[in-house]
């Protein structure tokens, strides 16, 4: 009897483990492996390898890939992928889709080289590509093969502005952003950078994209404290772990594998970034100011340029510049609370160049970016529209820099003291900010 009694204790036991060990393979397990890719897989089977970098590899290449973006503006394509890309190893690619509810069939990619590559090996590349029928596309990745069933290592890229195309440009959560295209190296120029940044707040600006590379240590603290604040959006741009960026733009003169930490890359990035955000987007670098000298702010400028050009979509502002190496000879701005602050004190220099019209002359812009399909530098090379040279009397760059005539004597400055107009309101916003932990 004690026999059976025991017996029956074991079968228990033994019926009790294994429901156990079926519930953990049945239950468990697939909600463990769900995110497995597999041919023809749910949408989460891309889950798994979205790329959550700003740079990544692209597979069985030399090549980069930076974002991808709907993109319906151009017949018969609607994504476009921003990437840097090895001129002389282009070959064949294919567009790769993962889809709400399955995996697509691949499409022929389209891939256009910027024009402007200043003779380094690798150039900004926009790939464009087609959806196939019936794929509510969220990822793309692209593939050097067609047809490929079920890639075990390839990286996708989120689509982005997906669900905000065809919004109404007046509802748009920014006004105005300004792109700044690289920080690199031990940059800390910290007074000009809080006195640009907050001259621009003054002026109407709601959002300054800034692609960080390196910076130095104190200018990286008021970076993350723009940041917290919500003005600053930093972007990561470890472009030096993959290629050898010059510090130059012509590679002749200054090597390297990319032009100017790949600016031309982040720039047309930023467009991109801001075309469902932004009313408008200033393309300029960290030492400039786009400032209009006929009106007190920026939305102000643009409503009577709109105006009188509606059909335009680039704005051409001229850049002056104004030599650090003369100072304002009172010495009123010169303020004892920023003595210990690394950088410029754009207020104490009121000199400037007239630009020598004889030799090229760079511009910088102010862009509708929905009309804008690609840029350089100092003018878009695709847009769908008209561009207008905005006159210097009523809006010019203030760039507070190395001369660039530097056999100009002081007699021959203009002096303009258009900064002055906002110190009131410009300096206490500038101690706050500086005294403001990160």
């Amino acid at each position: 009897m004690e026999l059976l009694k025991h017996f029956k204790k074991k079968l228990v036991l033994v019926f009790i483990t294994a429901l156990f060990l079926f519930l953990v393979f049945t239950v468990k397990t697939p909600s463990t492996y769900n995110s497995i890719p597999k041919p023809s897989g749910p949408p989460s089977a891309c889950s798994m390898r979205i790329s959550e970098q700003t740079i990544t590899p692209l597979n069985n290449t030399k090549h980069l890939l930076v974002s991808a973006y709907m993109d319906q503006r151009v017949k018969d394509f609607d994504i476009r992928i921003i990437g840097i890309f090895r001129r002389d190893s282009i070959q064949p690619l294919h567009c790769f889709f993962c889809c709400t509810g399955y995996l697509s069939k691949t499409t022929p990619a389209t891939i256009l080289q910027h024009p402007d590559n200043f003779g380094f090996p690798f150039v900004t590349t926009d790939v464009m590509c087609q959806i196939p029928q019936n794929c509510n596309a969220t990822h793309v990745t692209l593939l050097t093969t067609p047809d490929k069933e079920s890639p075990s290592t390839d990286q996708w890229l989120p689509i982005r502005n997906k669900d905000t195309v065809g919004q109404k440009e007046e509802n748009m959560q920014f006004d105005f952003t300004v792109c700044i295209s690289n920080l690199f190296g031990d940059y800390n120029n910290v007074l000009q950078f809080a006195q640009t940044l907050e001259m621009y707040k003054l002026l109407g600006v709601n959002r300054v994209v800034i692609y960080n590379t390196s910076c130095g240590p104190e200018l990286n603290r008021l970076l993350q404290s723009y940041s917290n604040e919500g003005f600053v959006e930093m972007v990561p741009w470890p472009i030096d772990k993959h290629l050898n960026p010059s510090r130059g733009w012509l590679h002749s003169e200054h090597g390297g594998d990319l032009h100017y930490f790949g600016q031309l890359t982040t720039l047309n990035e930023c467009i991109y970034r801001s075309m469902e955000r932004s009313r408008y987007v200033l393309l300029n670098d960290i030492d400039e100011i786009i400032m209009p000298y006929q009106h007190d702010d920026l939305m102000s400028l643009m409503n009577t340029l709109r105006n009188q050009h509606p059909n335009a979509g680039v704005f051409l502002i001229e850049n002056h510049i104004f030599p650090k190496k003369h100072f304002e000879p009172s010495g009123r701005f010169h303020l004892p609370q920023w003595n210990g602050v690394p950088g410029i004190n754009i207020l104490e220099h009121i000199y400037r160049e007239d630009p020598a019209r004889n030799v090229y002359h760079p511009y910088k812009m102010i862009v509708r970016p929905r009309m804008v399909e690609g840029t350089s530098v100092h003018e878009v090379i695709k847009n769908f529209g008209e561009r207008y040279k905005v006159p210097l009397d009523v809006c010019r760059i203030i760039h507070v820099r190395v001369a660039l005539q530097g056999s100009l004597t002081l007699e021959q400055l203009n002096v303009d003291k258009r900064l002055w107009d906002f110190q009131e309101k410009l300096i206490p916003n500038v101690d706050k900010v500086l005294k403001r932990p990160p």
